[in-house]
């Protein structure tokens, strides 16, 4: 079992969650059952998944929820992104956000990348 509070990509996603929430209360109050719940939602997903994948046994499983994380981040930017076309709040707003977002996505990914090749390395090493 690994200590997601340990990892980097946890602590930024808590990050991004903190932000979020503050985001979601310059939204218009009839987006209260609309776009602020599904922003909050996908928000805590990343590192709820992130966590939740640290508790699993294999490397497989680990990167499943990694892969559920990273999903919900992409779903997270495209709501963003329709906040921002909506002039909801100022893209000053949003910009620090998008940079957060986009740096979890890239940490994410390479976590995936390199337990991938770890595993096609173990693969490889025990078929000899």
């Amino acid at each position: 079992m690994r200590n997601f509070r340990s990892l980097n990509i946890w602590k930024e996603g808590i990050e991004l969650v903190k932000r979020i929430y503050k985001l979601a209360e310059l939204l218009p109050p009839e987006e209260k059952f609309g776009l602020k719940s599904q922003i909050c939602r996908a928000a805590v997903s990343v590192p709820s998944n992130i966590a939740e994948g640290c508790a699993r046994n294999s490397e497989i499983e680990f990167k499943r929820f990694l892969e559920i994380a990273i999903g919900s981040s992409f779903e997270l930017e495209t709501q963003l992104i329709i906040i921002s076309e909506l002039e909801f709040v100022s893209i000053d707003n949003i910009n620090s956000i998008f940079e957060l977002l986009n740096h979890e996505q890239k940490m994410i990914n390479n976590l995936i990348s390199k337990i991938r090749t770890n595993s096609k390395m173990l693969k490889a090493n025990s078929n000899l």
